[in-house]
């Protein structure tokens, strides 16, 4: 590319010109490029061309003429309309500048200019994406058993938008490297045959007789008579002049090369009633020229002069199904006929009105990468993928479009748990109340989202029990470095608020990740696909889930990035495989904290021990505190002389029912016959009580023991700060359902116990 000057002359159709001048005002240099009219004509752009994301200023010369307003991309000077601004924000492709008169608005002309992407690979990732999408969606439409299939015929009379993106998959095809590279193959190493020509020789030019010679020599006319010394004299009396002979050849005219020419014509015939079809200020005229072009050229190489009409098709040739070339133009051949049948409406997004929306497409490839990629790790229903081609007014449509959910579903099988797994591209999670899935503040929808629980569950149980782990990707394609993603490690914070009040930040996409994981309930991750070379991932705690990241899948058949990302997929498996996983825990205890709504009679507004030993207390709803029944001052004083307090080990009215609350008392409150306001409360000191013999009792100092077994909790006094000076009135205990009968030991909570908290 070569810059050139600002000044654009545009001829109009009245026989006018006006001069347009474009220069930039964002700053940056070299925005403003001219290519000649091959490389346009093979890239189906404009020769003007300008930047995605910069801002410029024109001027049309004269009073008489100026640039149509359009509210999106051309705005008028306020103070003359001749003036004015072209910002192409994020709009890649071909813009029609309508040269039209200031007083009438009518249009006497149209002037193309190209916008380009920032990324200097665009056209290539462009041209590779769509061939593999392509490719994708011929292999889908083979799997279709649909009747369109067999007797939809292609019609040229439908609107510009379906012709050309009908067009724009065969082009993807047509024009790919592959298929030039095939027809180099055949070209070079054709296919060949051995065949017989017969033609008229002086008999005194053969060289080897054959039977069918000596019969001609024998009966043939036109004949010389021979000499009397000729050794034959005596047999024949004359000889023919000529004989005729056959003559064998090589030639390419087989019906595996007449296939290929005929192949190619009709992929031009077909180009050509599309180029005739538009207009030719539309980008794909330009586009359908340049393919007619290039098959116009390749069926004026010699070699498919010498090749005549075919009569049959071979289809069944093992030459065109295994030889090198030959099979890779059968398979665009298959491809061609499907591809023609085929109407996307997505598409619009992608290439409507000369646009070249590389984004949206790359969203769209990467949903195919991810489908082949979760195929070979679950087992994906197969109608689940072919519910993505349906049959149309028009022939078979591709149900994929941007912002429109689409749903693939399927399970993972395996001996320690199957899982239910939906993937789902521009799922919107809409704002719910709790428990319900969704987001609990805003909508919010990325781009894909892979959601797993345990088979048995339907998706709404899943998500109201807490047993759903959502997993978002969210595609970045004109991101490059990870730095423009995430920012750097060490990045001043204050720097950083410089470049925000510029409009530069770096972080958004990475809060975007974070507003993911933080509004969009049961998320586990979020992931930014972008075609750069470097992963980023952090983990959220200790194990793969919850985390955020970024992981590079690039527009390529050798290196895309996917077997990591595949990794990475296989191991939030596993890990929903380990029953006993941190995340398993958290999503348990999760869903039974919040199962039910909290009563604001429930606060436990109390000053409260906050550590032991340095170390969090268990809050007040999982500490239970043991209510225990103290028989007489001597059984008083044994306990405190000992620090031990024990309950009765059988069947017999008086002990303890043991059950998890019992046993994993972290406090004891004391209290004797009638009384039950009490101030008395011990630290249990280890976890659970232990078994008591008649004999160890006694050994302890018990004061006579009547029973051969008891259960010992060991105690420990509270410091001078916790719970001093409270008072506990038991009797107004609920959690007692021994028909109150105190002498009973009990559980309850340490946030109930504290309700039942009065002033001495």
């Amino acid at each position: 590319m070569e810059l050139t000057n600002h000044d654009i002359t545009v001829h109009l159709k009245n026989g006018d010109s006006v001069n347009l001048t474009i220069f930039p005002i964002s700053g940056k240099k070299q925005v403003l490029w001219k290519i000649n009219e091959s490389d346009a004509i093979e890239y189906g752009e404009s020769s003007y061309q300008i930047l995605e994301g910069c801002r410029y200023e024109f001027e049309v010369s004269g009073t008489r003429y100026t640039i149509k307003e359009d509210q999106e991309i051309v705005a008028y000077s306020k103070k003359e309309i001749s003036r004015g601004f072209i910002t192409p924000g994020i709009y890649v492709g071909t813009i029609s500048l309508s040269i039209i008169d200031r007083k009438t608005g009518e249009e006497f002309g149209k002037f193309p200019i190209e916008v380009l992407s920032l990324k200097t690979s665009y056209r290539k990732d462009y041209r590779f994406m769509l061939e593999e999408i392509t490719e994708k969606c011929t292999d889908l439409l083979m799997q279709h058993s649909s009747p369109a299939l067999q007797h939809f015929t292609f019609d040229f009379d439908q609107d510009w938008k379906t012709l050309y993106q009908r067009f724009a998959f065969l082009k993807s095809i047509i024009d790919s490297d592959e298929f030039l590279e095939a027809i180099t193959r055949i070209i070079e190493s054709p296919v060949k045959s051995w065949k017989e020509e017969e033609e008229e020789a002086d008999i005194r030019k053969v060289r080897k007789i054959s039977n069918s010679s000596i019969r001609q020599i024998v009966s043939r006319s036109n004949r010389i008579p021979l000499p009397d010394n000729h050794f034959l004299k005596p047999t024949l009396s004359s000889i023919p002049s000529k004989l005729t002979l056959f003559r064998k050849y090589e030639t390419v005219d087989t019906p595996e090369n007449r296939y290929i020419k005929h192949t190619l014509m009709v992929f031009s015939h077909f180009v050509s009633e599309i180029r005739h079809r538009l207009t030719e200020n539309l980008r794909a005229y330009a586009e359908a020229l340049s393919v007619e072009q290039m098959l116009g050229n390749i069926l004026n190489h010699a070699f498919f002069k010498e090749i005549s009409a075919p009569t049959t098709l071979p289809l069944n040739s093992p030459v065109l199904q295994r030889k090198e070339g030959y099979r890779e133009v059968f398979r665009v051949w298959l491809n061609f006929d499907l591809a023609a049948k085929l109407c996307w409406k997505g598409g619009e997004d992608v290439y409507e009105a000369g646009k070249r929306d590389v984004a949206i497409l790359y969203e769209y490839w990467l949903f195919f990468k991810l489908i082949d990629l979760l195929s070979a790790i679950f087992d994906i229903e197969p109608r689940s993928i072919a519910d993505l081609i349906q049959t149309t007014s028009d022939g078979l449509g591709l149900k994929l479009k941007s912002g429109v959910n689409t749903v693939i579903e399927g399970v993972y099988d395996s001996e320690i748990r199957k899982l239910n797994v939906r993937f789902n591209y521009n799922k919107t999670f809409n704002d719910h109340k709790y428990p319900k899935g969704g987001s609990w503040s805003r909508q919010m929808r990325p781009d894909f989202t892979l959601s797993l629980w345990p088979l048995g569950f339907s998706e709404d149980e899943a998500e109201k029990q807490e047993l759903i782990t959502h997993i978002h990707f969210d595609a970045k394609y004109k991101v490059d470095q990870i730095e423009e993603l995430v920012g750097k490690q060490t990045e001043n914070l204050d720097e950083e608020k410089v470049e925000q009040k510029k409009g530069n930040y770096k972080r958004a996409d990475l809060l975007k990740m974070h507003a993911y994981k933080d509004a969009i309930r049961r998320t586990s991750g979020a992931y930014i696909l972008y075609p750069g070379t470097e992963e980023f991932i952090i983990k959220g705690f200790h194990e793969i889930i919850p985390g955020l990241g970024a992981f590079p899948i690039r527009p390529s058949k050798i290196d895309n990035g996917t077997t990591e990302l595949k990794s990475f997929i296989e191991k939030v498996v596993n890990h929903f495989l380990d029953r006993a996983s941190q995340r398993d825990n958290l999503s348990y205890h999760t869903f039974k904290i919040f199962e039910k709504e909290k009563d604001k009679n429930d606060a436990v507004n109390e000053p409260l021990p906050e550590s032991y030993d340095n170390i969090r207390l268990v809050p007040p709803d999982d500490t239970t505190v043991l209510i225990g029944y103290c028989k007489s001052d001597e059984h008083h004083k044994w306990i405190k002389e000992k620090c031990l307090y024990n309950v009765r080990m059988n069947k017999d009215r008086g002990s303890l029912r043991l059950g998890p609350a019992e046993a994993g008392a972290r406090y004891l409150i004391l209290h004797s016959k009638g009384e039950l306001i009490t101030n008395e409360i011990w630290r249990i000191r280890n976890i659970g009580p232990l078994a008591y013999s008649k004999m160890k009792m006694i050994y302890e100092g018990y004061p006579d023991p009547k029973h051969e077994s008891y259960l010992v909790y060991e105690l420990e006094i509270l410091s001078l700060d916790e719970f001093d000076g409270v008072y506990w009135d038991i009797s107004k205990l609920k959690e007692n359902e021994l028909g109150y009968d105190f002498t009973i030991p009990f559980a309850v909570t340490l946030s109930n116990l504290m309700k039942v908290k009065i002033q001495p």
